[in-house]
């Protein structure tokens, strides 16, 4: 990336004031050497971002960012309904509600290493992973109604899971709003067959060591210490939620000319909030994030029977939960007085910090955690909302390391046996049913995920709390 463009804020703060048709600045939180390695389109769509219709404050990009479908990867922009601002399928993104949920296992490294093979074996066994994959559950139109409209909260009705489990999933497992009626019927169909799988991709199970604490007062509310062992769940809304965003994105095109909304690229498809097609494009969009928090409910408890063959007394308990590639209606600050906002997370997370009110009281001290995925062979993160989080991008950080390689590049340089056999070596065990899915997503095809969380922890978006090691992953 060509730093001449931007205005040095901060060592983490890069700065584009306005220009040609932005209504606002761009601001991006990296460290220059992450800047120096961002792809140049990064700057192109975090300043056409800017161009929208009643954004707000500024666009942002995170510091995993990435070129993404008209809204960079690790995007973030609020928009005013009151102001004519809109929301943009494109700025939500295909994956709808792609997200994480860490568990605590109550189990040391010591109790898991000696049947670790035995574990990746179960876990393999009982969570479908890849390309199309199906699982035991087939639901009816009414059900799938239901589960659009309930999210977790429908799964744990089932059976799969505890009401404690709701209390540690943003929106305590069911978004409000969501209208399954504005699902298509092949979006369904996709669906019927593939809640409780994991999809492909960068989508995994992973069970982690607690490798380090950098926050002893945070992390121990977190219930977290050295040498635990804890699972952490990487999926989202698989084929009907990238089905609702193809169709979506190809009305708002359209709709964006009858709204004389003036689109610097395609790829920003979007539609006034206050406008029918932006109505439902949201009900069906909080359907998809239904969805994604169902299937990782299910998940859960798949895992949880896989624990309790050979850990009989452990309990899995849900750290939290939280989704990446959602557009949801939130209030913030705004020169001194409240405003409802629609904000856009693409490849980032919430992070809110301490005080507010839309944290479980367990979280409301402390902050929200912030969980940022690994990549097979290299470290996860904990990280927690902090108080001036919300000054700088709405709340928001990072979801994961980002790619710095396309997935076509990967495979030419890596076979996924060879990727296989290096973190066998280093005591990682990998099961997946596709090795050219193991070699698209070789972690060295990704960034620094350490330097990328060092810099949002610099740049005050979230604390870093707990690194986390792999030591088994079922991956999709």
């Amino acid at each position: 990336m060509d730093l001449s463009r931007f205005k040095r804020v901060s060592d983490y703060e890069w700065r584009v004031e306005p220009f040609g048709k932005m209504r606002v600045p761009a601001i991006i939180y990296a460290s220059e050497a992450l800047m120096r390695e961002m792809d140049e389109k990064v700057f192109e769509q975090v300043t056409n971002v800017a161009t929208l219709p009643g954004i707000v404050k500024a666009a942002y990009a995170m510091p995993d960012a990435h070129w993404g479908y008209g809204f960079p990867i690790g995007g973030v922009a609020a928009f005013d309904p009151e102001q004519g601002g809109v929301v943009s399928a494109g700025g939500v993104g295909f994956d709808i509600s792609c997200g994480v949920r860490t568990l605590t296992t109550g189990l040391t490294v010591a109790d898991v290493e000696p049947v670790k093979k035995q574990l990746a074996d179960l876990l393999f066994a009982r969570i479908p992973a890849g390309v199309g994959s199906t699982g035991s559950l087939h639901l009816s139109m009414e059900e799938m109604d239901a589960m659009l409209k309930g999210g977790a909260q429908w799964a744990v009705k089932r059976g799969y899971g505890t009401e404690a489990d709701l209390e540690r999933i943003e929106e305590r497992g069911s978004m409000k709003g969501a209208e399954p009626g504005e699902v298509s019927a092949q979006a369904k169909k996709r669906q019927k067959d593939e809640v409780g799988t994991l999809g492909s991709g960068n989508h995994y199970l992973e069970v982690q060591k607690v490798a380090e604490i950098y926050q002893p007062t945070i992390a121990a509310a977190y219930g977290l210490k050295e040498g635990d062992v804890v699972v952490s769940i990487h999926c989202g809304s698989r084929g009907l939620g990238h089905q609702i965003g193809t169709e979506f994105l190809r009305s708002m095109a359209l709709a964006a000319k009858e709204y004389g909304i003036d689109l610097p690229d395609r790829e920003l498809a979007c539609a006034p909030i206050n406008s029918d097609i932006g109505r439902r494009y949201l009900g069906a969009m909080r359907a998809a994030i239904n969805c994604a928090l169902a299937n990782r409910q299910v998940i859960t408890h798949l895992a949880r029977e896989a624990f309790a063959e050979l850990f009989p007394g452990a309990r899995l308990e849900l750290l939290y939960d939280v989704s990446h590639n959602t557009c949801k209606e939130e209030v913030h600050e705004v020169e001194g007085r409240p405003r409802r906002l629609f904000v856009h997370r693409k490849g980032a997370t919430r992070a809110f910090g301490p005080g507010r009110p839309d944290l479980p009281a367990v979280f409301r001290d402390v902050g929200q955690p912030v969980l940022i995925g690994g990549s097979m062979g290299t470290a996860s993160y904990v990280l927690a909302g902090r108080e001036e989080s919300e000054a700088h991008a709405w709340g928001s950080a990072c979801h994961g390391a980002g790619r710095s390689m396309s997935r076509v590049q990967a495979t030419k340089r890596w076979s996924g046996r060879q990727i296989i056999d290096a973190l066998a070596a280093r005591g990682i065990e990998i099961r997946s049913p596709s090795l050219r899915g193991v070699a698209e997503e070789a972690p060295e095809a990704y960034k620094d995920v350490s330097a990328v969380v060092e810099a949002a922890d610099r740049a005050g978006l979230a604390h870093k709390v707990a690194k986390l090691v792999p030591l088994v992953c079922i991956k999709g």
